[in-house]
Order: structure tokens, then sequence, then C-alpha cells
């Protein structure tokens, strides 16, 4: 399930992250708590020192609290339609390291979602990463991302992320399947998200086709493979490539959430 509890860590880069370059937490790392617009209060972080006006991040802050907000908006809305509650998650963008409530993170681990405080963490470095070590850059593949992050916080409101390590526990044989059969009902969510934004005509084929490249960039085969030379099935954690990027298409062309069941025998 990643570092501490958390989900959805780096996508599944964590591991190989740290075969490739180690980097420790020291406590250098800045932390920008983003104000939605949606409530749900603030958390404790260090302020922005860079005025907006000189921010070179300025865009990229705004667009991920965009993304974030318009994902959440869309959950709200599928839970108010099924008569659930859904409680809002929020954001912290971070560079270098970040202190969750699961713990300490470095930008190693990039973006991941920490059930134990309800936030979904960004580590802004990995906007530039997805362009340039796993070419597979745009502003909707950033976009997939998010709302695979939020995805995580859908499930914790299901109770699916707590039931998934309840038979984690029980049945640790089975805890990669696990977390597997997790990730990618992640990644349909994601799509489901997808599919509102296109119902509301602001996607072009240009847009999935980022998110497609960016799902199959983080599949544990090719990362594995580029980080050691070869791929070991029985380590995957996240899914393969395809797995990945037919499982974000699923939720994105059927537009529902009930298509992300990840976990029916042989689903995957």
């Amino acid at each position: 399930m990643g570092r501490g509890g958390a989900v959805g860590g780096g996508l599944g880069l964590v591991g190989v992250l740290i075969v490739l370059a180690l980097q420790v937490l020291g406590g250098s790392g800045s932390a920008f708590d983003v104000d939605t617009g949606l409530g749900g209060g603030m958390a404790p972080a260090q302020p922005d020192p860079i005025p907006p006006s000189q921010d070179p991040e300025r865009d990229l802050k705004d667009f991920s609290a965009y993304v974030f907000t318009d994902a959440q908006k869309t959950w709200q809305e599928i839970f108010r339609r099924d008569g659930q509650p859904y409680e809002r998650a929020r954001l912290v963008l971070y560079r270098d390291g970040v202190n969750t409530a699961c713990g300490s993170a470095s930008s190693a681990v990039g973006p991941f979602y920490c059930p134990g405080d309800q936030m979904v963490y960004l580590d802004l470095s990995f906007y530039g990463d997805l362009q340039n070590r796993l070419r597979a850059g745009g502003d909707f593949a950033w976009a997939y991302v998010i709302a695979h992050e939020v995805g995580h916080h859908v499930q914790q409101q299901l109770g699916t992320s707590e039931e998934v390590r309840s038979l984690q526990r029980e049945h640790p044989e089975e805890g990669n399947e696990l977390s597997v059969r997790l990730e990618l009902q992640a990644d349909c969510y994601s799509g489901v998200w997808g599919h509102t934004i296109y119902k509301q005509g602001d996607l072009d084929k240009g847009d999935v086709r980022e998110a497609l490249r960016a799902a199959g960039a983080v599949g544990d085969d090719r990362l594995q493979r580029e980080a050691t030379g070869g791929i070991d099935p029985d380590s995957f954690t996240h899914g393969t490539s395809e797995q990945r990027r037919s499982w974000f298409e699923r939720g994105y062309e059927s537009g529902d959430a009930g298509a992300c069941d990840t976990f029916s025998p042989d689903e995957i």
C-alpha cells in the first residue's frame, strides 16, 4: 500500500526512484496548502515564500488546484446521486519533502494520497519528470495524475481501501495483487472524471492521448525495465502499462464508476 499507509505513492515510482537515486528528507522542503474553495478547513503548512506575481510555478499551481477542485465536484455529484455523503479531500503542493499523517515523504515518492489526513500531496517536480524522464508530458497527463490520487480518496470514502488493507493482513501472499487492483481502480476513476470533462466540451483527442501515454509510462513493467533491465511480475503493485491504459480508458469511455470493478476475479 506504500509508505506509512499512503496510497498511490508516486503512481508506482517510489521503489524505482529509490533504486535510481536515494533522496532523504532533510526538512528543507516547502509545502503549500491549497484552499480550493470547497471547504474542509486548512492544514498547517509553510506559507508560500514567493509572491504570486513572481512565482514561476503559479500557472502549474493554479492548474493543479483547478483539476483537484473539478474532480472533487464530479465525485461529490456522483455520491449525491447515489444518496451518499462525500467528505472532501484537501490538497497540498510540495517540493523536496513534506510531513504527513502517513509519515515524512521525500520527492522520491512523487504524488500520493494519505488516508490518515485525507490529503492529496502533489510533488510539483513530478510535472517535469513526466515530460523529461517518462516522456509523457502535457497538461492532461498531469490532470490524470491528480485525478488518480483523488480516486484514492474516493476509495477511502467508500471503504474500499480499508477492505483491501484488511484482506492484505489476512492474506499477505495476495498483498501485491490486491494493491494492483486498487491502483487500477483509481486509474479507472480518473477516467470517469475525464469523461465529465469531455462531456463539457473541454477535451480533444490529443488530451486523451496525453493521459493514456502517462498511464502507460507509470506501468510497473516499464518502470522496472528502465530501472533494472528486467521485470518481476510478482513484485508489481500498480499494474502493467497496458492494464493502466486499459482501465483509464474504461472509465473514460463509460463515465460510470460502476464500470471500475477491478476486484472481480477475472477483471485484470
